[in-house]
């Protein structure tokens, strides 16, 4: 990580993360999932030339001990009271931990399985020109990225139909070209196929492929 954008990963507790898949994963696996998608999206955060430190936000014990070990800072989600809570405890983190330092911060989704560090130096790159943008989901009507650039309030408003708010928020959104991974976060087994089809890290992977031949079958004739 030689970049000068700070990530922000906030993850929730694996028990309770991901239930929209409980469907096509069943309820012994979505943990699981939950936390191999939040691996790779690390991962490829990472590997991107635009970042310079990643800080996960959590309060499960595993998500900390794994994502640590994979080079994240982790803080103690403290304030407990959501997403959007979790975003600013996490920006206040970074921002605390380089007193006096021009910080430029992006809240990222934990959900990304096929993140590629090239499309995020992308929307990063285009963020840069804006004091606080945003990247919509594929679905349209989400949000994956939140960016600030330093001392401006990120005001996350993340959640169902977080795209309006933002937008309505002020904050500029992002239009870059080829960077569906970025985009193509997971609440869904639709989602899954579609982020399958991308192409998602090995963690993923190897999880999905203990779903059995029958959803590799479908994955294979989504893409």
């Amino acid at each position: 990580m030689t970049g000068g954008w700070a990530v922000v990963m906030p993850v929730k507790r694996l028990g309770g993360a991901k239930t929209r898949l409980a469907d096509a994963a069943g309820e012994e696996l979505r943990p699981a999932l939950a936390l191999a998608f939040a691996e790779d999206t690390l991962a490829a955060v990472m590997e991107c030339a635009a970042v310079s430190s990643v800080t996960v936000v959590t309060d499960d014990e595993q998500a900390r001990a794994t994502l640590s070990r994979l080079g994240a800072a982790v803080v103690p989600d403290s304030p407990r009271g959501g997403l959007n809570a979790a975003v600013e405890h996490g920006v206040i983190a970074v921002r605390a931990a380089r007193p006096g330092a021009a910080v430029a911060v992006a809240a990222l989704n934990a959900d990304l399985p096929a993140l590629r560090a090239e499309e995020l130096a992308r929307v990063l790159d285009e963020a840069a020109a804006a004091p606080r943008s945003f990247l919509a989901d594929a679905a349209g009507t989400g949000t994956t990225l939140l960016a600030v650039l330093p001392g401006v309030d990120p005001a996350p408003g993340f959640g169902p139909a977080s795209r309006m708010r933002h937008r309505a928020s002020g904050a500029v959104e992002l239009m870059p070209s080829g960077v569906e991974s970025v985009r193509q976060d997971v609440d869904t087994g639709e989602d899954l196929l579609a982020a399958i089809a991308l192409g998602v890290g090995p963690r993923t992977a190897r999880s999905t492929h203990r779903l059995g031949a029958g959803f590799r079958r479908s994955a294979a004739s989504h893409g």
